[in-house]
């Protein structure tokens, strides 16, 4: 099979997958990538490398959130056997929410 025939499922399953999930959604506001780059940079939260090893699967797409007081990164992860999850996690802790 080749590549592009195996990345449309998985832009389908992102699509389908984008509504948010999380009770931070009413408040939060997702930070522009200029923006997200600039707090890695200073290290105020983890990078994307420490947290793909938190929530077991591949990262197909990530936004670095503010809401409710915390950075949290909402993230779309491809599961062994291509099982889609939105995942949230605290992004100064690196510590799974949701």
């Amino acid at each position: 099979m080749n590549t592009n025939r195996k990345r449309f499922p998985l832009a389908v399953a992102c699509f389908l997958t984008l509504p948010i999930v999380t009770g931070l959604a009413a408040e939060a506001r997702c930070l522009t990538p200029a923006e997200a780059q600039a707090v890695v940079g200073k290290g105020a939260v983890q990078r994307l490398g420490v947290i793909a090893r938190v929530v077991g699967g591949e990262i197909v797409d990530a936004q670095l959130c503010e809401g409710g007081g915390l950075l949290v990164y909402r993230l779309v992860v491809m599961r062994e056997g291509g099982r889609v999850d939105n995942v949230t996690v605290d992004a100064t802790s690196g510590q799974r929410l949701r």
